[in-house]
């Protein structure tokens, strides 16, 4: 007998693909973002970023209340989607030990089988672990970076300061990119063929949101800052020094 077609060999070939296409465009984007960073959406942010840290170490300590209240705004959403990505890997824990898989009806077009539901959700699973575990080391780096930004002294080095932020900037993307990874998987329960238009309508989305057709702002330099600062006060000082002088002048003639 004859090859024969059957539904089931719609997850073998449309699944693949529409994975093999979402890790493509994320090479792509990894390769675009260590060679041209300035046209990436996360490049753009990060030199925002750098550049944040750096005016907000030009402030003094007990002024840098605002920027704890920053990092701590990203410590809650971090920490919200943490939460979440835990909570759904309960709910994928608690179906895949259930026996009955109330998902085999006949609007499914594809693999109905047990072992094929297993495997989606053991793949679901697995991205939101993955999600789990980059928003809480983005919650770690962040509470980090707020200990190095509010350090009395100010002694801390600004690379410091943005090594922790950057990297927590960095885990928290990787943690979305799992959760985009995670949604396209959730469309596999209902079919190979959402699955694949899924992760198509993922990449096209995410092209458009990843480009970056903004230039680089270039920020003042802090020395150039600290010089007009200077120049500013000393003509303040020397404009209340010749004040002065006229008083005690005038009341000598009196």
């Amino acid at each position: 007998m004859g090859w024969q077609w059957k539904e089931q060999h719609l997850d073998l070939i449309l699944v693949p693909l529409g994975f093999f296409i979402m890790c493509i465009y994320h090479a792509f984007l990894l390769y675009r973002y260590l060679t041209c960073r300035e046209l990436t959406a996360i490049g753009y942010e990060n030199h925002n970023k750098k550049a944040w840290v750096e005016k907000m170490l030009l402030l003094d300590s007990k002024d840098r209340g605002f920027a704890v209240a920053v990092l701590n705004g990203h410590l809650s959403a971090s920490t919200s989607l943490s939460s979440i990505s835990l909570v759904l890997c309960s709910l994928i824990g608690a179906l895949l030990g259930n026996s009955n898989n109330f998902l085999t009806s006949s609007f499914i077009l594809g693999d109905t089988s047990r072992s094929t539901s297993t495997i989606k959700y053991i793949s679901i699973l697995s991205c939101f672990l993955l999600a789990f575990a980059c928003f809480v080391q983005t919650t770690r780096h962040f509470v980090h970076g707020s200990f190095l930004i509010s350090m009395p002294t100010g002694d801390v080095p600004v690379e410091c300061i943005q090594k922790a932020v950057l990297r927590g900037s960095n885990f928290w993307a990787v943690g979305l990119r799992a959760l985009y990874f995670a949604t396209t998987l959730l469309l596999w329960i209902f079919g190979p063929i959402p699955m694949f238009v899924g992760s198509v309508a993922t990449v096209m989305i995410l092209y458009f949101l990843d480009i970056n057709k903004e230039p680089m702002i270039v920020y003042g330099n802090s020395t150039n800052g600290d010089h007009h600062g200077g120049r500013i006060l000393k003509k303040i000082e020397q404009g209340f020094t010749s004040v002065v002088h006229e008083v005690f002048e005038h009341n000598g003639r009196q």
